[in-house]
């Protein structure tokens, strides 16, 4: 399952699963945009579409109605928004959107999809949660983007702090931090060619991310290759973080 499955970083990985053959079921709060999506990745794989609201908990019910009590291996939060403005003008209300999705959302369908991820975990493969954070929640942003990072900042040590109570029930959580990929969020910044060599000047490898760096980070994850790993923030960012 991977919630804001229908653009952006959430697409890439969804659809990144279903070419290696998992079976996904994506939601996002637009139905239309989640139904379009997933008929699109239906045509590589399985996908099912679940609109839902995950701010709200019909939201959530409906998402884990959907799954109908089955097990459920990968658990993919990735559901997200963002605010910006001067730090005089900035609004209570930013912080109250953007933790709302960013990381009481996280916490509200992980709890809720706690039987479903117990029933499928095992020592030997345990079922995964991964969370997307961002690298604005491990270094200082440009933007004034305050309720943002601060959220991703939280959303990394949630993931530490379910990584510690979680793995004795055969379940890890690991969290990406995402550097600049193609999105919604990034379209202002990656649209304007001046805008986009100025970032990609100061990413040491050179370049944004690629739909394969964040789908593959997940897969592994998701894989036998990362069975044994739990609580780990892994930077997908070119090495922007190095710096």
């Amino acid at each position: 399952m991977v919630s804001g499955g229908s653009r952006g970083i959430g697409k890439m990985i969804a659809e990144g699963l279903v070419r290696a053959g998992v079976e996904v079921t994506i939601s996002a709060r637009k139905a239309e945009a989640c139904d379009e999506t997933a008929a699109e990745l239906s045509q590589l794989g399985i996908c099912h579409s679940v609109p839902a609201d995950l701010t709200n908990p019909d939201g959530v019910a409906a998402l884990v109605e959907s799954l109908g009590g089955s097990s459920l291996d990968i658990l993919v939060n990735n559901a997200g928004a963002t605010w910006g403005e001067p730090i005089d003008d900035f609004p209570d209300a930013a912080f109250d959107k953007v933790l709302d999705i960013n990381v009481k959302a996280v916490f509200s369908l992980t709890q809720a999809l706690l039987p479903n991820l117990r029933a499928a975990g095992s020592s030997e493969d345990p079922a995964r949660v991964i969370n997307i954070g961002s690298i604005d929640g491990i270094k200082v942003p440009v933007l004034e983007s305050f309720s943002y990072s601060a959220s991703k900042a939280a959303v990394h040590q949630l993931t530490r702090h379910l990584a510690s109570r979680l793995g004795r029930e055969h379940i890890t959580v690991n969290a990406i931090a995402p550097g600049p990929f193609e999105s919604k969020m990034m379209a202002f910044a990656l649209n304007d060619p001046d805008t986009r060599a100025g970032i990609e000047r100061g990413i040491p490898l050179g370049r944004i991310g690629s739909p394969e760096d964040v789908a593959g980070t997940t897969i592994f994850l998701a894989s036998r290759a990362g069975a044994y790993l739990t609580g780990a923030i892994i930077p997908v960012d070119g090495g922007i973080t190095t710096q």
